[in-house]
C-alpha cells in the first residue's frame, strides 16, 4: 500500500495550517489518535476512514476541544499544547461537530450573532458577517425563524454558517452533509470549493463521493494512523475491478483500506 508524508502531497507555496507530528490525542480512557504526522495547507481537504479510525477525535483536538496527550500539534503558527493560549488559535477557526447544540428558542440570525460573539468578533463586523453567511447556505428566507421550527437538514445548514460566520482560517467539518439533500450537497461542495481558495479546509465524512467532486486532496485515517494522502485522481487509481465500491473513487478506498489491514496483519 501506498504510504506518504503529508508534506509530499500538501501545498509547499503556504505555510502550514495545522502540522501535527507524532500527534497522540485520547478520547476517554482509549488512544484514538497515535501517532499522526499531518500537514495541511490551503484547500479542501477530505478526511476519509471507517469508524473508529479516530477522525471525530482528530477534529476535536483540531479545534482545541481536546488538548494533545502526545507530540506536537500547530495550528495557524501556534503551538497546542497545555500552556497555549488557546483565545488566539480559536479567533481564526471555525467548527461544525457532528451534533452542535443551540438554543431552541434562538433565531437563526440570533444564535450565528451568537456563535460570532464567542468568536470574539467585532461588534461591528457582526451583523454585515452574519447576514452573509447565512445567505451563503441558502437560509436567508429562514434568518428570522426559530432553530426549533427548521428541519434537520437546515440545523445543519445553520451549523454550517456558525462555522463559517467569522471567514476561518482554518474550518473543521464533521460529517456535514448529514440531512442535506442532493441539490444542497450540490450548493455545498461549491461553497467547500470557494472557502477553499483563501482557507484551510478539512472536512470528515462517509461520502466518498463528496470528496472526490469538492477536496482538493484526500487523507484517509485507520486505526488512529495517517494511511494515506494524495489527490482524488490518485485514490480512484488504487482500486481495480475486484474491489469492493460502486465507483472507481470507492473502489479505491475499499482497496487501500484492504491494504492496510493486511500489512497489519503480517
Amino acid at each position: 500500500m501506498r504510504t506518504v508524508n503529508a508534506a509530499e502531497t500538501a501545498p509547499t507555496t503556504h505555510p502550514w495550517a495545522v502540522h501535527a507530528e507524532k500527534l497522540q490525542v485520547r478520547a476517554g480512557r482509549h488512544l484514538a489518535v497515535d501517532g499522526l504526522d499531518l500537514a495541511l495547507g490551503r484547500g479542501v481537504h477530505g478526511l476519509l476512514g471507517p469508524n473508529g479510525a479516530g477522525k471525530t477525535t482528530l477534529m476535536r483536538a483540531l479545534a482545541t476541544v481536546l488538548k494533545p496527550a502526545g507530540g506536537r500539534l500547530t495550528l495557524l503558527g501556534e503551538q497546542v499544547d497545555g500552556r497555549a493560549d488557546l483565545r488566539l488559535v480559536r479567533r481564526g477557526l471555525g467548527y461544525l461537530p457532528q451534533q452542535f447544540g443551540f438554543y431552541p428558542r434562538f433565531t437563526v440570525r440570533e444564535f450565528v450573532e451568537y456563535m460570532a460573539w464567542l468568536k470574539e468578533m467585532p461588534k461591528t463586523a457582526v451583523p454585515g458577517a452574519t447576514q452573509r453567511a447565512i445567505e451563503r447556505v441558502g437560509l436567508a428566507g429562514k434568518a428570522d425563524a426559530r432553530m426549533k421550527t427548521l428541519s434537520g437538514g437546515m440545523l445543519r445548514r445553520a451549523g454550517i454558517a456558525q462555522a463559517i460566520v467569522n471567514d476561518p482560517a482554518v474550518l473543521l467539518l464533521d460529517e456535514p452533509t448529514v440531512g442535506l439533500d442532493p441539490e444542497q450537497r450540490l450548493d455545498f461542495r461549491e461553497l467547500l470549493r470557494d472557502i477553499g481558495v483563501d482557507s484551510c479546509v478539512l472536512v470528515s465524512t462517509h461520502l466518498v463521493e463528496d470528496v472526490v467532486a469538492a477536496c482538493t486532496d484526500v487523507v484517509m485515517m485507520s486505526e488512529g494512523r495517517l494511511v494515506y494522502q494524495g489527490t482524488p485522481d490518485d485514490l480512484t487509481r488504487q482500486g481495480g475491478p475486484a474491489d469492493a465500491g460502486d465507483s472507481p473513487a470507492e473502489r479505491g478506498y475499499s482497496a487501500l483500506l484492504r491494504r492496510h489491514r493486511a500489512e497489519g496483519n503480517r
